[in-house]
């Protein structure tokens, strides 16, 4: 997992969104965390550190694109930002 990895100030926004947006399709999909962890095949901890806006988690192409794919949703359509 890339945890670690130091955010430039520039990107917090779009790490906080992208965690937004995870949730918004989650909840749609009417999935809890937890469920959404196990299909995605991380722990609830992680993907509830992702989806905080209040705090900045950084994740792997992996990540994202497992949570994607358990949310049947394109990988693209979570890095939809707003303006």
């Amino acid at each position: 997992m890339a945890r670690n990895i130091k955010v430039s100030v520039e990107n917090r926004d779009k790490y906080i969104e992208l965690g937004l947006n995870i949730a918004f399709y989650r909840k749609r999909e009417g999935m809890t965390q937890d469920q959404l962890a196990e299909k995605a095949g991380m722990s609830r901890q992680y993907l509830g550190e992702i989806e905080a806006p209040n705090m900045i988690t950084t994740l792997s192409l992996e990540v994202l694109f497992n949570i994607a794919n358990a949310l049947r949703i394109p990988a693209s359509r979570l890095l939809e930002f707003r303006d």
